[in-house]
């Protein structure tokens, strides 16, 4: 039905995509996709004036930004853009990109790659016909509100790129997408990979079961109760959450500790617990929640996290996986992880450059994306697939 609706539907412009550096290999995953499925798209509309460059054995445009000894940098586009529907790839916290600055080897911060990203928006030069923005982790997205006399980080970097011409900005999972606010007339599109991980969830725990009796659903804090919320209703299986009381009296790089979590919840015991929350910083935090929930007699503890940062390493998750804490941890290929951890034996990589390709080719098309956002249909046929495997 969607191809159908493709094939008679007239794109925005001729489609393009920039991979910013460090988004080398998804954007290429993006980019099989899109050509495979135009490639299969035939017909008599594709030799219409307005589907010229509709297929195309590569929809990559060549950017770069090259740097000065001192660390300055330029934007550079080396293809036209005019009249292009243009797709800016950006993963703010890729640090295994890096640049020479007076001869030394400097890692890329996020800061870093928002200029790089600004650079390439100023290559444009409002020749493009529209600009998007696909940032899978928001730049700054954890400084979304002011708690005192505080700078509103994120609110700016939206503001700033709206005001450069940047039509929509695709991101996933926004610790607070509240943040859209900073731009009510501009696209912002907040999307959930919830049917990516139980995909994958389904692929390497075959033997999960999911109903009241063996599954849980765990949210580590009060903010990830609406995430949590979700996974338990579609599946139909409890919740529990852990409130994290802080000592307000001290403040540690930036943040109030953390004495202790308190479990708020049914009994665990001998079920398995899915731990879901947006993102993995140190890990402190979850890897104390599962000893918790161990100790209570939980059977195994999966753990969901959009972004994998791993701040602090990955001995302590090591750790935790040889003392049986933590079976499995899910993160998306979305941000850079390091060769270390891909080569993990508690670690599975969830992929999104499908998911990514499916918006962007309904985007071109300026097609409703509202099924892509809401998987509930699909979470539902996975779940029967599941259960007629179980029957046969």
């Amino acid at each position: 039905m969607q191809e159908s609706i493709h094939e008679i539907s007239i794109p925005v412009g001729m489609m393009s995509l920039i991979g910013m550096k460090g988004c080398e290999e998804i954007t290429a995953k993006v980019d099989n996709y899109l050509v495979e499925w135009r490639s299969q798209r035939h017909g008599e509309l594709m030799k219409d004036g307005d589907f010229i460059g509709y297929c195309r054995d590569t929809y990559q445009l060549k950017a770069e930004c090259p740097r000065f000894g001192t660390g300055e940098a330029k934007g550079t586009l080396k293809e036209s853009v005019r009249g292009h529907d243009l797709y800016i790839l950006s993963d703010m916290y890729n640090y295994g990109v890096t640049f020479k600055m007076y001869g030394m080897e400097v890692p890329m911060s996020p800061d870093d790659h928002y200029q790089d990203l600004k650079r390439i928006i100023a290559a444009v030069s409002g020749k493009a016909r529209r600009i998007n923005v696909i940032m899978p982790m928001l730049y700054e997205g954890r400084q979304h509100r002011r708690t005192s006399r505080e700078s509103l980080d994120c609110a700016l970097c939206l503001q700033e790129l709206a005001d450069m011409g940047v039509d929509n900005l695709i991101t996933f999972d926004a610790h607070d997408a509240r943040v859209q606010n900073a731009i009510p007339l501009k696209g912002f599109e907040n999307v959930m990979p919830n049917y990516q991980f139980l995909k994958a969830m389904v692929n390497t725990v075959p033997d999960i079961e999911f109903d009241r009796n063996n599954v849980m659903m765990i949210s580590p804090d009060e903010g990830g109760m609406s995430r949590c919320m979700y996974y338990s209703s579609v599946l139909g299986v409890d919740l529990g959450m852990f409130y994290k009381r802080r000592d307000y009296s001290v403040i540690v790089n930036g943040r109030n500790p953390i004495v202790a979590h308190e479990f708020l919840g049914d009994n665990v015991a001998g079920k398995d617990l899915i731990i879901a929350d947006d993102m993995i910083s140190s890990g402190e935090s979850v890897l104390e929640i599962a000893a918790q929930l161990k100790r209570m007699g939980a059977r195994r503890i999966f753990v969901f996290a959009t972004f994998g940062l791993f701040c602090d390493g990955l001995d302590k998750f090591d750790a935790a996986f040889q003392k049986g804490d933590i079976t499995r941890v899910f993160t998306t290929n979305l941000i850079y992880r390091t060769p270390e951890l891909l080569q993990r034996e508690w670690y599975t990589q969830v992929d999104l450059s499908k998911y990514i390709a499916y918006i962007v080719d309904n985007l071109n098309h300026d097609q409703s994306i509202s099924n892509l956002l809401n998987p509930v249909h699909r979470i539902n046929l996975l779940l029967e697939r599941k259960r007629a495997q179980k029957n046969q």
